[in-house]
């Protein structure tokens, strides 16, 4: 192997011979750190991306060909999880980004904001630096809003509840609404005000009931996309002498050394192409490679469980059983009904002609529907097939399925099982999501990837309305299949392990089912045609099969090393340090001690931002406390 002497030498892009701070993962947290840790001319940083950089890559930069990107071994992990035992043996594809950029840049752009209540439970379980007050501020850092047209306000009635002056003002990410919604996105709206669950809170302020379009990572000026390595990587960061962002390398290992009782961070171990090895060497070491990456990294290197560890060949160094596990993720039902005549959906769309004269209209024209993705949603408190439940009604279903249970839980478990029926039981918080989607979905019986989920199997067009749970009480895990860092991790997300996520998830799915026999939307469809076919929604048995049947993810796993203190089941304390590590951190969405509500990119965002301060904090720490 050779010395980091050889590395500068070999690896294009390696510039000196140590670096202040080494991140690996060139994701959407590790490109937020590398901009802000990098503002220090005095820090040397580097940052490892195993991907390719396609900065300026027309498939990525137009939203409309999201769809293009998953699956390509070029910008997508292809990732797929284990056999699911509650999904009658089901197997779900994970699609992670595999570039610059990360699955900031694959994703659906959306920013859906969490709840602030969801950070009044990290910092009851502890994270006394993650309350709500002190990471609110960075929601409002990472971005810009720029509003779209007044047609399209009008249309998604957007004056009923954003608020321009809580909008972030000068953030590097643009965040906008195109020209590319329609009259299910307006019915959507008008049928929660129907069940008097929609209020005029903005979503950004933490607390959100009902309807509600979400602003897209879209500049609004050139209608391409915003994602981390278009904001945080721009031109004047890329010509900072003090950062070196090197594509295409992976990180196989940590260079860990012991000295006494303590173990130390020196750097890593990176593999090339064409496969050589190097080391590089840094002071402290950052890993930003997500929710699966991030435990796998750590398990080569020797931390974590010692029966995962030797059953691999791998000698511990840190015995940490915590790594890998409390998997979780946003899993969602969807139900399919076709429109009904002169209406329009996404079908239309999977036709080549189609497509080629609307992406020559995006080209010359910058319109038209590959300008955005036109996604609107719903958070809900618990529902049954006529609405809200009761108080009363939720409090005897959460009671039935966690009373028991609780004296058997682990420590972390019953810590987050507490904050979890919190939340359940709080009428003015969601329990679980819908979501419209612009084309008909299916689900096979063994594995489904992206395409076939997407795949247009039925003649005529649809949509599809989704029912999701926000806040899971299923925990999964990922771990490493072998010594072998090219070897994708086992990921068990253990969907609907817990029977209270199967309760929750079918009553959303009959409350789904009601929503398009209500006006105005009914209008908008076909009667009794749907997909799955010849189901009675008002059988709760029913619904409870379709969960299995036709659960997929959200793309939002998190928690895989979660910040919380060492008895609960913690990897890192609340400053992103790994336990029994020292010059090594963790910043991702596997830190979260519990999933946020929305998607997870909105909170990486601020995490990542709030993690960037408190590391800077540590510097400055650091030299005042130097003699």
């Amino acid at each position: 192997m050779a010395p980091f002497k050889g590395t500068r030498d070999v690896v294009q892009g390696i510039r000196h011979n140590s670096y202040d701070t080494i991140i690996v993962g060139g994701g959407l947290a590790g490109l937020v750190l590398a901009n802000r840790l990098s503002e220090d001319e005095n820090k040397r940083v580097l940052v490892l991306e195993a991907g390719a950089n396609h900065m300026g890559d027309p498939r990525i930069d137009t939203p409309g060909l999201m769809a293009t990107l998953w699956e390509d071994p070029e910008y997508d992990w292809g990732f797929w999880c284990e056999p699911q035992k509650h999904l009658n043996g089901r197997q779900i594809q994970q699609p992670r980004g595999k570039l610059l950029g990360g699955s900031s840049a694959v994703n659906y752009t959306a920013i859906l904001y969490p709840s602030s209540r969801n950070f009044d439970a990290w910092e009851s379980l502890g994270n006394q630096s993650w309350s709500w007050a002190k990471i609110k501020p960075y929601f409002r850092k990472y971005h810009t809003f720029e509003a779209g047209s007044k047609s399209t306000s009008d249309l998604l009635g957007l004056d009923k509840y954003m608020d321009p002056t809580t909008q972030g003002t000068d953030g590097p990410l643009s965040l906008t609404h195109t020209d590319t919604y329609g009259p299910f996105n307006a019915a959507w709206n008008q049928v929660f005000d129907r069940f008097g669950m929609n209020d005029s809170l903005d979503p950004i302020d933490g607390v959100k009931l009902g309807a509600f379009t979400p602003p897209n990572c879209i500049k609004q000026d050139e209608k391409t996309r915003s994602y981390s390595a278009s904001a945080y990587y721009n031109p004047s960061v890329q010509a900072r002498a003090n950062l070196d962002v090197v594509t295409e390398v992976l990180v196989s290992k940590l260079l860990l050394e012991s000295h006494d009782s303590a173990v130390i961070t020196k750097g890593v171990q990176v593999q090339c192409r064409d496969g050589s090895l190097h080391e590089v060497y840094g002071k402290e070491v950052i890993l930003s490679a997500g929710s699966f990456q991030s435990p796998q990294i750590l398990e080569l290197s020797g931390i974590g469980s010692s029966k995962v560890l030797e059953k691999h060949g791998i000698t511990p160094v840190v015995n940490n059983p915590a790594v890998g596990e409390n998997l979780q993720d946003h899993a969602f039902a969807a139900l399919s009904f076709e429109v009904a005549d002169g209406q329009i959906s996404g079908d239309v769309f999977r036709d080549p002609n189609v497509i080629e004269a609307l992406l020559k209209q995006y080209t010359e024209t910058r319109t038209g529907p590959f300008t955005g993705m036109p996604m609107s949603v719903a958070n809900l408190p618990m529902v049954g097939p006529d609405g809200a439940m009761t108080e009363e009604a939720t409090r005897k279903l959460a009671s039935s399925f966690l009373d028991d249970t609780l004296p058997t839980l682990s420590p972390s478990q019953k810590a987050q099982y507490e904050q979890l029926r919190s939340l359940v039981l709080d009428p003015k918080q969601s329990s679980s999501q819908s979501g419209i989607l612009g084309s008909q979905m299916h689900f096979n019986p063994g594995k489904t990837s992206m395409s076939q989920a997407m795949a247009k199997l039925k003649p005529g067009n649809y949509i599809s309305f989704t029912a999701g749970l926000q806040h899971p009480f299923s925990r999964g895990s990922v771990h490493i299949r072998s010594g072998n860092p090219q070897d994708a991790p086992i990921i068990d997300p253990n969907y609907l392990a817990h029977p209270l996520d199967v309760e929750i998830m079918a009553r959303c799915i009959q409350f789904v089912a009601t929503i398009a026999t209500q006006s105005p939307m009914s209008e908008l469809l076909k009667p009794e045609s749907h997909l799955p076919e010849g189901v009675d929604f008002t059988s709760l048995e029913d619904a409870r099969r379709i969960a299995r049947e036709r659960l997929y993810t959200t793309f939002h796993p998190t928690s895989t090393c979660a910040m919380l203190p060492s008895e609960l089941g913690g990897v890192v304390d609340d400053h992103c340090r790994v336990y029994g590590v020292e010059n090594l951190r963790v910043v991702d969405a596997s830190i979260f001690p519990m999933i946020t509500q929305g998607n997870i990119q909105a909170t990486v965002y601020a995490v990542a931002e709030r993690a960037a301060d408190l590391i800077k904090g540590d510097w400055e720490a650091s030299k005042e406390g130097c003699p």
